[in-house]
């Protein structure tokens, strides 16, 4: 009986320490992007939203017009695909979404500042 249970415990244990993981599969929206730097960490540009945003899902960010947008990369555009760059949202009445990065269509911004050029290409991961 004791080992019925100590087997019993054991399996449940395991179990519990390898969780199955399922998720929704999403298609990539690009294969590369282009960036100021290999790691995409540094600021390309200061954008403002033209046009409010709603994201469609977890990859992109909401934007609201004449929100002010940091870039981070540029995806290349690839057949049948939008334009779409990587940022986050700026300013104190966004304060919620600051540091939030995500992709949001290029359509709907002008870019405002120019701080470096995006002249790395970098694979999308």
């Amino acid at each position: 009986m004791t080992q019925r249970v100590n087997l019993v415990v054991l399996l449940l244990c395991l179990a519990l320490m390898c969780p199955v993981v399922t998720g929704i599969f999403m298609d990539k929206l690009a294969s590369k992007k282009l960036c100021a730097d290999d790691d995409c960490v540094y600021t390309i540009s200061l954008a403002r939203a033209e046009e409010d945003y709603n994201a469609p899902d977890c990859r992109f960010i909401n934007i609201k017009k004449g929100q002010l947008i940091y870039v981070y990369s540029k995806l290349v555009k690839e057949d049948d695909s939008g334009e779409f760059w990587a940022g986050s949202v700026y300013g104190e009445q966004y304060e919620d979404h600051m540091g939030t990065v995500g992709y949001f269509p290029s359509s709907l911004v002008s870019e405002q500042h120019v701080y470096q050029e995006a002249n790395k290409t970098v694979p999308t991961t």
